[in-house]
């Protein structure tokens, strides 16, 4: 059982408006429009064409073509391991909220509101010195509860316990039924491990094995800087059974069928199923001692993970909950300990030269859903607009209309499949910009002056909000991000797709930008989430977002030989030598990303209202909508968090999704004159098309 899982548990990722209706070309986009809005923000109409490396072919290299002058011409940040499109808008995002917090810092706010809080949050983790003074103090107590374990059963009864941030072999956290969307359940998973996936501790290769040579020193280091007993000998027996746990582990491609992890179960059938874990003494510290269901994911794993739980000795299990609690903890710990942390998870596993300063790592802590969303108020305020809010609505129904002309026109798939699939396009949810509704934080005490302590209350709210879930009807106004994130998402259970304040910006959203630029880059994002609930597992579930098969068997087949050719596809693109794209692993996205860029340019398409586009700076309509895509994946990125991502991250690297996602468009070969001799070059039989 996990707290950490807790607050990340539901992050997986309107009636139909008629063709007539797609008007951003001759409405708000206008260029009149446009001109009277403004200048766009990036280059005279939205891309950025000092940037371009016009000395390579678009067929050879499109994501080069488009960004590879800039490439050449920046370095990464000390404090970054990434340095991109995303990345820098999410340093926007970073100022913007350090911003708004203090200026609300220096007013009024009332006692108590969630504003102040956030305020009071940010303060106390900025406060290093009285972090540094209060030495491991707080950390005393739950120490010393570790310490005094004798059984397993205490062991459990600490790691669920709802204010301790400990790892384990078994994780349970507060989901949404995937057959029941209206019910929150408590889905038991796999976890416990230091490393961030199983190939860390299987892989055989020079580079992993230097990172677990690593890890065991740096989980030695921690426990000497606790003055924890034997530390070395300690570190072995934890490094050892964090690799016994990955042994068993599922490859994070077959955890995303979705197939194979819904597996119910009621208290009963889970005692005699891993009768070696003590779940009811979990369920009571978690705090929910009466729940009699549950889904558990990956099915014979955790078979296997009670077993080895019940068969590893306690005094293990006191060292390894020692380890990952100073680990979890270690930001709001002496800086020794924080110190410690980012030597390893900075700058062995992710490349990253420098630590990021104080007040970015505030700014970020306060990025946390559901706590998230109290400074999250204060950054709409300032940087959100109705405006931009608007335009984002309808941009969306013209990408939902966009999307059902193409599934009535789709060649492989049947009328009787074809209708539930407009029945569930018909019904995505969208939620823009930030909730209708904000959380009540009134039950959350914040000080200004103990961040261990603000981090632990923070664990033990979020626990009882999700414990308060269970048997409850499904609040579906919550949100899984908070509104300064840049990112986006689609949730099958909920049916919805969510588009968070801080994404709506350039080079994603510029209402001054010219359309094409606008419908290739946050046209293709909102294509992309809707496309999730088309990909190979958003696809499971229907329109109320039940898993149930509601596929005809011979489109199912169909379907099936789509996705095994760009599963095949992505698999041969080498993303350092001899480290291969998981094209199973990221085939979610990159259905996604394929669809989701087919989507927006039949989107732009129809916004020209049979007109044609005007040449801008020698670029036609078209050839802009695919660099307004290419240019939001341009990005430098160290080899260690390269590394990391292709093992452990469902996205392809964002070189592989610009390449691998135009190459598929018989539009794009067009638009740029691809011939059969570019690197990039796939005959018309070998494009994959699926929606």
């Amino acid at each position: 059982m996990s707290v950490k899982l807790n607050r990340r548990a539901l992050m997986m990722g309107a009636g139909v408006v008629s063709l007539g209706a797609l008007g951003l070309g001759a409405g708000l986009w206008q260029h009149a429009a446009r001109a009277a809005i403004g200048k766009a923000e990036i280059g005279a109409w939205g891309v950025d064409l000092a940037a371009m490396d016009r000395s390579i072919t678009p067929g050879d290299d499109f994501f080069r073509f488009t960004g590879g002058a800039w490439m050449k011409n920046t370095q990464i940040p000390a404090d970054r391991s990434r340095w991109g499109s995303f990345d820098m808008l999410r340093a926007k995002s970073e100022e913007d909220v350090r911003a708004v917090v203090e200026a609300a810092a220096k007013g009024s706010l009332r006692a108590g509101s969630p504003e102040r809080k956030a305020v009071d949050y940010y303060r106390a983790f900025l406060d290093t010195k009285g972090i540094d003074a209060s030495g491991l103090d707080p950390a005393k107590d739950d120490l010393a509860r570790i310490a005094a374990a004798q059984t397993h059963e205490q062991i459990v009864e600490f790691i669920a316990a709802p204010d301790t941030a400990a790892n384990s072999p078994i994780a349970v956290f507060v989901t949404i039924d995937p057959k029941r969307p209206d019910t929150y359940v408590p889905a038991v998973v796999q976890a416990g491990l230091g490393l961030p996936d199983r190939d860390y501790y299987l892989k055989q290769d020079a580079k992993f094995a230097d990172a677990r040579a690593k890890y065991r020193s740096y989980v030695e280091q921690m426990l000497k800087l606790a003055n924890y007993p034997d530390a070395a000998a300690n570190a072995d027996a934890i490094v050892s059974v964090e690799h016994q746990i990955a042994e068993i582990h599922w490859p994070r491609e077959k955890s995303r069928n979705r197939d194979l992890t819904y597996n119910p179960k009621s208290r009963t059938e889970l005692k005699a199923f891993a009768p070696e874990f003590p779940w009811d003494v979990g369920m009571a510290s978690f705090g929910a001692p009466l729940q009699d269901f549950f889904i558990v994911a990956q099915i014979d794993a955790v078979q296997k993970l009670a077993k080895l739980f019940r068969a590893t000795p306690v005094a293990t299990w006191r060292a390894y909950l020692t380890f990952h609690y100073l680990n979890e903890m270690s930001d709001v710990l002496p800086k020794a300990f924080d110190d410690a942390s980012f030597d390893f998870y900075g700058r062995v596993i992710s490349g990253q030269p420098q630590q990021l300063d104080r007040w970015k790592r505030a700014v970020n802590a306060l990025g946390r859903q559901p706590f998230g969303e109290a400074a999250g108020r204060l950054y709409v305020a300032r940087n959100f607009s109705p405006q931009s809010k608007a335009a984002m609505q309808q941009l969306v129904e013209n990408l939902r209309a966009a999307y059902k002309a193409r599934i009535e026109k789709l060649p492989w798939m049947s009328d009787e499949t074809k209708k539930a699939a407009l029945r569930k396009l018909a019904t995505i949810n969208v939620k823009i910009g930030y909730p209708d509704k904000w959380r009540d934080f009134s039950d959350l005490d914040i000080k200004t002056d103990d961040a261990f302590g603000n981090r632990k209350r923070e664990g033990a709210f979020d626990r009882a909000q999700d414990v308060e879930k269970l048997g409850k009807p499904a609040d579906k106004s919550e949100w899984g991000m908070s509104p300064q994130t840049v990112n986006a998402y689609y949730r099958s259970t909920w049916n919805e797709i969510v588009f968070p304040a801080a994404i709506l910006q350039p080079p994603f959203f510029d209402l001054a930008a010219d359309p094409a630029v606008n419908y290739g880059a946050i046209g293709a994002v909102i294509g992309h989430e809707m496309g999730h609930g088309f990909d190979d597992q958003g696809a499971k579930s229907d329109e109320n977002g039940v898993l149930r098969k509601w596929w005809n068997a011979d489109d199912e087949r169909r379907f099936k030989e789509l996705t095994d050719k760009l599963a095949d596809q992505y698999s041969k693109f080498e993303v350092l030598p001899g480290l291969f794209v998981n094209g199973r692993l990221t085939l979610g996205e990159n259905i996604g990303d394929l669809g989701g860029l087919n989507v927006a340019l039949e989107a732009y398409k129809i916004s020209l209202n049979g007109k044609e586009p005007p040449v801008i700076d020698g670029f036609s309509g078209i050839q802009r909508f695919f660099l307004g895509f290419a240019q939001v994946w341009r990005q430098l990125i160290r080899d260690e968090r390269l590394r990391n991502q292709v093992v452990s991250d469902p996205h392809s690297p964002g070189e592989f999704r610009a390449n691998g996602t135009v190459r598929n468009m018989d539009e794009w070969y067009e638009a740029f004159a691809v011939q059969p001799n570019a690197k990039l070059y796939l005959p018309p039989d070998q494009r994959v098309r699926i929606w």
